[in-house]
């Protein structure tokens, strides 16, 4: 009876692990949802709330490394108890970066609003949304063991990255245009890196559930798509005076 005792305290307190990164992931969901509509309506004080609304997310990885460092010492797990409990560490080390990232998306946010409104801000929403799904799809893969699933999130943040390399070709452009742009613009090309670096945790994800499940890592390379790295926006050549100043 004591050894069943044992096993289900044990069942428990991995529940509770398990459960503490759902809650983790929902609120980190919500900090993203928050910083994006922040950008789009230009809302300062939904900025702020957001900014604020991280430390709880510092909170619960606190939690969740206690819980970790107790069930490691007072449990001894093996086998893929172990790859579990050590995933819940280094995920919720991810879920805690990527509120950061939205957070930091909500603090240009509030500088970003007393700037003109420049065209390109039709983008933003487009990449958060997609990166709202990249977590949402991997902490369903974490919640159901699912590594076909994390391999799927796996790959698609290419195309989160491609996205982001495109827009930063534009806004450069827009800087060039007019210097009036320079601005917000920078703020823009800000907002967009943190929200590729998102996809970038996702992806982070994907494969410390795919380690759980699999025993191993991806046998491919990571896919990347960001080539902002390499872009180069040309200025426009400028019409030379004539002989006769024309």
């Amino acid at each position: 009876m004591a050894s069943d005792h044992i096993v289900r305290v044990y069942d428990q307190e991995l529940d509770q692990l398990n459960n503490a990164i759902a809650q983790m992931g929902g609120l980190a969901e919500i900090q993203i949802a928050n910083a994006i509509e922040a950008v789009v309506k230009r809302d300062s004080a939904l900025a702020a709330r957001t900014v604020d609304a991280d430390a709880r997310i510092d909170e619960l990885e606190h939690e969740v490394q206690n819980q970790v460092v107790r069930l490691l010492a007072l449990r001894q797990p093996m086998a893929r108890d172990l790859r579990s409990i050590v995933a819940a560490l280094k995920i919720s080390s991810e879920l805690e970066r990527i509120a950061d990232y939205a957070a930091n998306v909500a603090k240009r946010t509030q500088a970003l609003v007393q700037s003109p409104v420049v065209n390109p801000i039709y983008a933003i929403p487009r990449m958060g949304a997609l990166a709202q799904s990249l977590i949402k799809d991997v902490l369903d893969a974490y919640t159901s063991r699912d590594s076909g699933k994390a391999l799927q999130v796996w790959r698609r943040d290419e195309e989160l990255d491609e996205m982001y390399a495109g827009l930063f070709r534009e806004l450069l452009t827009y800087m060039m245009e007019d210097p009036r742009n320079i601005t917000p613009c920078t703020h823009l090309l800000f907002i967009a890196k943190n929200i590729e670096r998102i996809g970038d945790h996702a992806t982070n994800i994907a494969e410390t559930v795919h380690f759980v499940v699999e025993g191993g890592p991806f046998l491919d390379g990571r896919p990347k798509g960001d080539t902002s790295s390499f872009a180069v926006v040309a200025p426009s050549a400028e019409k030379k005076p004539g002989k006769n100043g024309g």
